[in-house]
């Protein structure tokens, strides 16, 4: 790729305009810059045109990012444009116009920027611009706002078509900076690129201001009786308890993960008059539906009511909206039509308590509720200075199953194993389970990072990717209280919870007669007690989900050998070792597994071993500490010193997919005992 001056401009101005949410959304819009470069093959001067490719995200546009094509190639299509019942065929062509390699690959918005006669242009989606665009007298709007400095392009999909419009449109109106795309956004253009940006900000600025000049107070209505937001431990508390209930709505037609979102714009839209009707109506810029479906499920119930009837609505809500859903794709699909992709929703809006968001991933499901909050916001914006009128339903569907987007679709690279699970990891700020942290969302899974130590948590969950990879909880597994906390919070973080690790532990090594009452309560209360408090809440909310799930316990050889100086750590890695087999069992029928490993001899790494653990098994034997990793190692049948990892990738075996019929099993990591061999 060049790094040709006016590239470089156009990566700038793309993070300006891309790091403010007013101007436009995540990954949504699209800039250019044109200019003259040096043709390798000829020596002669070539025009280029450098262009967002798709997919990319403004605020973090790199030169990877753009692709490049020839100006004289673009244009040049035009001869051979086939008219717009055709003009898909176009997107292809682009390849043909690109310069060397091209970079990435073009959008279906190339034609605009490459039509354009314009040296920069900026197509951007934000709140104001697509509010106007939105307005039932939108073209009305547009002119009293801007005069003639801002035209009005009426409603086309993306496309060639599209292009050939605008660039009309400006030549029609030299004055003009830009124009106003009903039921779409905004596009602007300029000589330089400075020129560009200031006209963008001036049309996203300027709509701002007519809005709130001219806008009346509450476009919304007012606020519906009983209908208000609660105050926020209460509603935060009742969102916890809806979660693992909205995500099985979610996840009927495939497993999704959540994002939650109290936001004060949200709460405010679902308390007022107006909300039933707009979200009937759906959203409209293209970016908002493709993300979050053409229109969300509401509960039309306000939170003074018990959670039992607001699951018991939520799920007669849910019968509707796919039947709903259904019948809006059979009255669009075509012969042609890829298949429906499912009919669960997106969005789910609960009044008084906020917005459960879904998606393949965190990242996707926490955009779809930032996408809706867009929405909102162009919603108020239209019915503050008109009415909101969205584009056709007709429309909507040909954009939700264009074949392009098909396309798109189907290049998404597999997903990961354990994509959509989200896992609650108990220990593992440290040792064996940060390394089953790192293993499971090395293969996709979202993890809670459970552990005593708030500093190690909040640690790991930093490193392992941040908040859409991981998130930090405090918790002593020995309290109940703490426990619970610990879900609500992985619930309202990713929606839910299907894979449980028991890892949480210490060690206490002594004779029999040296053990005291305190050791053996300390010892059961965090590993025995623990586990099972843990498990408990975790059954609570896989049932609730209907998504089945995985427990794995982290026991130990030791639960089935018997050595000397260790009668209070082995009986609880005995009794964690029938959990396993008793609670595999009991919930199976909720296709819930339940398996254990058992490690031995994990020194490296081992937060039990630094803290002690490890000084007082090497005085056992009689040898250096340092030396206990050997130790071990030389004692098992295999002769390899058992790492952290090691016990991760079991964990991974018995949860990534595999195994999906096993439970009950506990499966030795330890390098060969004998003595340990299950019977």
């Amino acid at each position: 790729m060049s790094t040709h001056p006016e590239a470089h401009a156009l990566l700038g101005r793309s993070h300006r305009l891309g790091a403010d949410p007013r101007n436009t959304n995540y990954a949504g819009g699209n800039t250019s810059a044109k200019g003259t470069d040096t043709d390798p093959v000829t020596g002669g001067d070539v025009e280029l045109m450098w262009v967002k490719g798709s997919g990319g995200d403004l605020g973090t546009l790199t030169e990877a990012g753009l692709a490049a094509l020839r100006l004289d190639r673009l244009r040049a299509l035009k001869n051979v444009y086939p008219g717009v019942e055709r003009e898909d065929e176009m997107v292809a062509a682009f390849d043909y116009c690109l310069h060397g390699k091209g970079g990435a690959a073009p959008s279906i918005d190339t034609a605009m920027h490459g039509l354009v006669d314009a040296a920069h242009v900026d197509h951007l989606h934000p709140d104001s611009g697509i509010a106007l665009a939105c307005a039932a007298d939108g073209e009305k709007l547009t002119a009293e706002c801007f005069g003639d400095t801002v035209a009005w392009v009426p409603w086309r999909r993306p496309g060639f078509q599209l292009g050939l419009d605008i660039a009309a449109i400006k030549a029609a109106n030299p004055q003009a900076i830009g124009v106003v795309l009903g039921g779409h956004g905004i596009t602007a253009w300029g000589d330089t690129s400075e020129e560009c940006e200031r006209n963008s900000l001036h049309i996203i600025r300027t709509a701002e201001a007519f809005l709130a000049e001219k806008g009346k107070a509450d476009p919304f209505g007012p606020v519906l009786d009983g209908f208000a937001a609660l105050p926020e431990d209460e509603r935060r508390e009742r969102a916890a308890a809806l979660a693992p209930y909205v995500r099985a709505i979610a996840s009927q037609d495939r497993p999704q993960v959540g994002h939650f979102t109290d936001s004060d714009a949200v709460l405010d839209f679902v308390a007022r008059a107006e909300h039933p009707r707009l979200a009937a109506l759906g959203t409209s810029c293209p970016d908002h539906f493709l993300r979050t479906k053409v229109r969300p499920l509401v509960l039309d119930l306000p939170p003074t009511g018990t959670v039992e009837d607001a699951i018991a609505r939520l799920k007669e809500l849910h019968a509707e909206y796919r039947e709903e859903y259904a019948a809006y794709y059979r009255r669009h699909a075509d012969a042609d039509s890829p298949a429906m992709r499912g009919a669960d929703p997106a969005i789910v809006l609960v009044p008084g308590v906020g917005m459960f968001s879904f998606g393949k991933d965190k990242q996707t499901a926490r955009v779809a509720g930032e996408f809706y909050v867009n929405a909102i916001n162009v919603m108020r914006g239209a019915e503050a200075v008109s009415s909101y009128a969205p584009i056709e339903e007709s429309e909507k569907f040909r954009i939700e199953y264009w074949a392009l987007e098909e396309a798109k679709l189907r290049r998404m690279p597999a997903p990961k194993p354990l994509a959509t699970r989200v896992a609650l990891v108990t220990g593992a700020g440290s040792g064996i389970g940060k390394a089953i942290a790192r293993r499971l969302v090395a293969e996709g899974a979202c993890v809670v990072v459970a552990d005593l130590d708030a500093g190690n948590a909040a640690a790991v969950a930093e490193e392992l990717g941040g908040a859409d990879k991981a998130v930090a909880v405090t918790v002593d597994v020995t309290s109940e209280e703490q426990i619970a906390a610990a879900f609500r919070d992985a619930v309202l973080a990713f929606g839910g919870v299907d894979l449980v690790v028991n890892n949480a532990g210490i060690s206490i090594s002594k004779p029999l007669l040296e053990t005291t009452a305190r050791d053996w309560d300390l010892q059961h209360d965090i590993m025995a007690r623990g586990s099972f408090l843990v498990s408990r809440e975790a059954a609570r909310v896989m049932i609730a989900q209907e998504l089945g799930g995985d427990i794995v316990y982290i026991a130990s050889k030791n639960a089935v050998f018997a050595g000397p100086n260790n009668i209070a750590y082995s009986a609880t890695k005995a009794d964690q070792a029938h959990q396993v087999r008793l609670l595999a069992a009991e919930l199976g029928e909720h296709g819930i597994r339940v398996n254990g490993v058992n490690p031995d001899g994990v020194v490296r790494g081992s937060g039990i071993f630094a803290g002690g653990w490890g000084a007082q098994r090497a005085a056992t034997y009689g040898i250096e500490e340092e030396k206990l990793g050997e130790f071990y190692a030389q004692r098992t049948i295999l002769k390899r010193e058992v790492l952290p990892d090691h016990v991760a990738n079991a964990v991974f075996a018995l949860t990534g997919g595999e195994l999906t019929h096993t439970t009950g099993l506990h499966v030795p990591v330890d390098a060969g005992v004998a003595a340990a061999f299950l019977r």
